[in-house]
């Protein structure tokens, strides 16, 4: 058996075809069905069930292509480990974050990372905490910045800083130069631009309501922050965003909320155990001195502390 012969056989499993995996591997259906049965021989069980339209696996194959998954992705970090350079002059890196942190905290670390790493190949996904979660179990990312959980079993997270909220209002808006704060019943009387629902920001306001009893006529709901700042600058809208998107944008300004919303604690996620690289230690210490020259609170005597609630995988 070779390595050859795992990665022929995931090829197949995926494409569930013959010929779609051999013209991406670049190699002939004769030789790949031929590595193959040569795979199955040395297991000495069939893998593939090719009685079909398509290729499946048999039950014996979908046992064995896990621990084929795992091998191949054990040699890949093995690969990333040897290639790894300690001057940082290449390398990887892949941060998957939750949609919060593309409108103000992305930006400014992906300026630092490539001002400081330029040979750095730097990924960034933007997804939903759940996904963010079982991505990083399975290697997908590097590194994940979300919300305090509870976690994943298996997903290590650490204290970033945390996150205040505040209404929203554009700079044009009579409530821009308010001093005093909002009363939360006085949101009775106001039109709302929220993001839509599934949005752990929506659901953490609408909580904050529900525990006040407040039901504001919510106009416009939309699916990105970037909307809801666009539609705030230019109408009489007000919204509750992050006081950091509100700071990053001239046409913005906040209002505060009596009571203030719960703050939240933001977290740099990762997977227990998991190998780091040049370029994530580079990641992890250029994100520690961001978060200390702009001033976000880190809820504690200072720098990071772990945060070790966890869940079961579902």
């Amino acid at each position: 058996m070779e390595l050859r012969h795992l990665r022929y056989l995931l090829a197949v499993a995926e494409r569930g075809n013959f010929t779609r995996a051999a013209e991406d591997l670049h190699v002939s259906q004769p030789t790949l069905s031929q590595q193959v049965k040569q795979l199955e021989r040395a297991v000495g069980a069939q893998l593939l069930d090719r009685s079909g339209r398509s290729v499946r696996l048999t039950d014996a194959g979908t046992a064995y292509i896990h621990y084929a998954r795992r091998v191949l992705g054990d040699l890949a970090a093995a690969d990333r480990a040897v290639s790894d350079v300690a001057d940082l002059t290449r390398g990887s890196l892949c941060l998957a974050v939750t949609p919060t942190f593309t409108a103000y905290l992305v930006g400014p670390l992906v300026e630092q990372m490539h001002s400081r790493h330029p040979g750095i190949d730097l990924q960034v996904r933007e997804v939903p905490q759940h996904r963010l979660e079982t991505g990083l179990l399975a290697d997908e990312f590097d590194l994940g910045i979300a919300f305090d959980g509870p976690h994943l079993a298996g997903v290590d997270a650490t204290r970033l800083f945390t996150e205040s909220l505040s209404l929203v209002v554009g700079v044009e808006h009579p409530d821009a130069g308010r001093s005093a704060a909002v009363p939360v019943a006085a949101l009775a009387d106001y039109r709302l631009a929220l993001l839509s629902g599934g949005f752990s920001t929506r659901t953490h306001i609408d909580a904050y309501l529900a525990a006040h009893q407040v039901s504001p006529r919510i106009s416009v709901q939309a699916d990105s922050i970037q909307a809801l700042v666009e539609i705030v600058q230019r109408t009489a809208l007000i919204t509750v965003l992050p006081d950091a998107i509100a700071d990053s944008h001239l046409g913005l300004t906040s209002v505060r909320l009596e009571p203030a919303l719960p703050a939240r604690t933001v977290a740099l996620l990762r997977r227990d155990g998991a190998y780091s690289s040049a370029a994530t230690r580079a990641f992890l210490a250029l994100a520690g001195e961001l978060i200390r020259d702009r001033g976000y609170p880190t809820g504690g005597s200072g720098g990071s502390s772990r945060l070790s609630r966890k869940v079961a995988p579902t």
